[in-house]
């Protein structure tokens, strides 16, 4: 999208304060998740294909389904699931109503390796921000991070 500079309507200086602030918080918060499932051997995008795959029915997803859920392009988790696979966590299936589909499994090493590091995840998340900040403020994110994802590409 294109937009002629003289039509373009400028941040305010409080708006470009939070809007920096809210790309310094959400870099801290990625690197300090990161950080703590390095341990685990995960970065927080397998972690996130470990939660989703272990709510699926049968623990399994269509990949083209699983790109969508964990927002990354069908290319990019190709070549996770692949590193993933080769750790054993997830196993790669045909999927027999589609010749073209591939469905993702989680396995039990998988499984096991997500209920290790949850607990510590799930730490990590609350001092990153869910105890940083004031209920109400949090609760605003909710509303405001739920605003951004109602807004159609």
């Amino acid at each position: 999208m294109t937009v002629a500079s003289d039509t373009v309507l400028w941040l305010t200086a409080e708006q470009q304060a939070i809007w920096r602030a809210y790309l310094a918080g959400v870099s801290r918060i990625n690197e300090r998740l990161d950080a703590e499932l390095r341990p685990f051997g995960l970065d927080l995008g397998e972690y996130e294909i470990l939660v989703n795959l272990s709510e699926a029915d049968q623990l399994e997803m269509r990949m083209s389904e699983l790109a969508d859920r964990v927002r990354q392009s069908r290319s990019r988790l190709t070549h996770t699931v692949a590193r993933m696979e080769a750790k054993g966590l997830i196993l790669r299936k045909s999927c027999p109503h589609d010749r073209r589909g591939v469905i993702a499994v989680l396995t039990a090493t998988g499984l096991n390796l997500l209920k290790s590091a949850a607990p510590n995840h799930v730490a990590s998340v609350r001092a990153a921000l869910v105890d940083a900040v004031e209920p109400a403020d949090y609760e605003a994110l909710g509303r405001a991070m739920n605003a951004v994802l109602e807004v159609a590409d």
